[in-house]
């Protein structure tokens, strides 16, 4: 396994920011790593990261224990902070060659172009930082965390603030990562997680809520009441729809069609053909509507 999270607990003062977590992420998995504000996801990949420790539990990335051996797991991780932190008077090459230094490569020229080609620095490389946008700053701090070829990114909100066109570019760079690296990624978007993760972890108030892949976390999630948008060839009434056993909600939707549900167990597809049939009318489209995962999310994460 890549990463192993075991019985992980962190207590602030008398808050306890993570609650006895497990999880692990195998090799070559890109995994997103959901949940609210002050759900715990940050602190939980600055343990992994080796930058606070645990209160109790263990943390191993490829077989190292952070806490025994935080150096080597540093220099198997590459870690992107939700804060980026950049020093804006460096120029894109200087500041590499910081890290690179830390790093203590012995070919450190060589790893510094391999990750502007690999980021897409090559336009702004002679750049300082200050100069660059939001998008080319990300791009900086990604190839920080790539310098040492790490076997593991961990990545804390990405795209955070940046614009429609700079945060497909992070994702499609994170896509091209995702080919050779194992991700923990953290993230509010949940379009990023359909797109590019294998699996999601949803953690609320210190605790895993869910944890499987995308459409299983929604199957379970699911009410197993179902939806569907339909529309119909002539004008029908709601209210007439409403009326029909089973269906329990009706709202005008795009193009004169409805959004229905019905109650669990109903014949949804059935109950709207005889309707259809009756009323002397035809079905012109009908589809069913998934559980999106930001539904699910809001359900798992909700404050009861």
């Amino acid at each position: 396994m890549s990463i192993e999270i075991n019985q992980l607990t962190k207590v602030y003062g008398e808050q306890k920011a993570i609650n006895n977590i497990s999880f692990s992420v195998g090799t070559g998995e890109v995994v997103g790593f959901l949940g609210p504000n002050g759900a715990g996801k940050s602190t939980t990949m600055k343990i992994l990261s080796g930058f606070i420790p645990a209160t109790s539990g263990t943390a191993k990335v490829m077989g190292i224990d952070v806490a025994k051996d935080p150096l080597a797991v540093k220099k198997r991780i590459g870690y992107l902070p939700e804060l980026n932190p950049l020093y804006d008077d460096m120029f894109i090459v200087e500041y590499l060659q910081f890290n690179a230094d830390i790093y203590q490569l012995k070919n450190a020229k060589q790893e510094i172009e391999r990750v502007i080609n690999k980021t897409g620095l090559s336009v702004e490389r002679h750049k300082k930082i200050s100069q660059l946008s939001k998008g080319y700053r990300q791009r900086v701090g990604l190839a920080q965390a790539l310098l040492n070829n790490p076997d593991v990114l961990i990545l804390d909100e990405p795209t955070s603030g940046l614009d429609p066109n700079q945060m497909s570019e992070i994702r499609q760079l994170i896509a091209n990562l995702s080919k050779e690296k194992t991700i923990l990624l953290s993230t509010h978007i949940m379009q990023e997680v359909e797109a590019m993760c294998n699996r999601v972890i949803i953690i609320n108030r210190g605790s895993i809520v869910a944890d499987d892949t995308v459409s299983n976390v929604k199957q379970q999630i699911s009410s197993g009441n179902k939806e569907v948008y339909i529309r119909f060839r002539d004008v029908v009434d709601a209210a007439s729809l409403l009326q029909l056993q089973g269906v329990k909600k009706v709202e005008s939707a795009a193009e004169g069609g409805f959004t229905i549900s019905a109650n669990q167990g109903a014949d949804l597809a059935a109950i709207l053909f005889k309707f259809a049939v009756e009323s002397n009318t035809v079905i012109v489209e009908q589809k069913e509507i998934k559980e999106s995962l930001e539904a699910v999310f809001q359900e798992l994460t909700k404050n009861v």
